[in-house]
């Protein structure tokens, strides 16, 4: 498409989209910050091209690991970590220690794996950090393919408040009532910017209702005396 032929109306459409994209993001981050407040180093999990971890305030050291060079290289040309590792997450304890770092981070991740490399990989996590592991799922199944040159894309399984709960999470909801939004996340009716409203005020709302939200936000204490998974390596 020609950005030059088109009208004033739709760039200011764009633009007001573009807006509602940042703005969406404001509750998530607040969260995520402070569930990492107390950290001084951070790991992120599959960190992608365009982690959340980027845009918060940085008050820790950071890492991100990813299997797909592309992501590795985007998200370094954009400084949102310290240092990076290309690699795979299923083998997390082949790069990284016990207790090497305070807390790990996976957002968008795990539904990615089939449950057995998910479960296998949330255990070497919990191996890894010394205070805390934090997950972020799609609530259910969501199917997904390979986009943008990214076989890893493909979507393999789908996760609810209790698989997280089982495992010794605190569950919350994100994104706002499930309902409002598309199997791509995006707003699914219009007038998008009163929708889009709604759901953020949901979100803000549903934020201890999980099952009524879009996405699930799941936090695990990982300390010395702590629970942890019993998952064969």
């Amino acid at each position: 498409m020609n950005f030059l032929t088109l009208s004033p109306n739709h760039n200011k459409k764009e633009k007001l989209k573009n807006f509602f994209r940042q703005f969406e993001n404001i509750f998530f981050f607040s969260k995520l910050q402070k569930e990492i407040e107390d950290s001084k180093s951070v790991l992120d999990v599959g960190c992608g091209n365009d982690s959340p971890m980027g845009h918060l305030k940085r008050t820790f050291r950071s890492e991100g690991i990813d299997i797909y060079p592309k992501c590795v290289q985007v998200s370094r040309k954009n400084r949102y970590h310290d240092s990076y590792r290309l690699g795979d997450v299923r083998k997390l304890s082949k790069y990284y220690k016990n207790k090497s770092w305070d807390t790990l981070v996976s957002i968008d991740v795990i539904e990615h794996l089939n449950k057995q490399e998910s479960l296998k990989m949330i255990s070497q996590m919990e191996k890894i950090a010394r205070k805390k592991v934090i997950l972020m799922t799609p609530k259910g199944y969501i199917d997904q393919g390979a986009y943008d040159g990214n076989p890893y894309q493909v979507h393999h399984s789908g996760w609810t408040k209790k698989d997280l709960e089982n495992l010794g999470y605190k569950v919350y909801g994100l994104r706002g009532f499930k309902y409002l939004r598309n199997d791509a996340a995006t707003i699914r009716f219009s007038p998008w910017i009163f929708w889009g409203f709604l759901s953020f005020i949901t979100e803000v709302l549903l934020y201890p209702f999980p099952d009524l939200s879009f996405q699930l936000f799941a936090v695990k204490s990982v300390t010395s005396d702590g629970p942890r998974n019993k998952i064969a390596e």
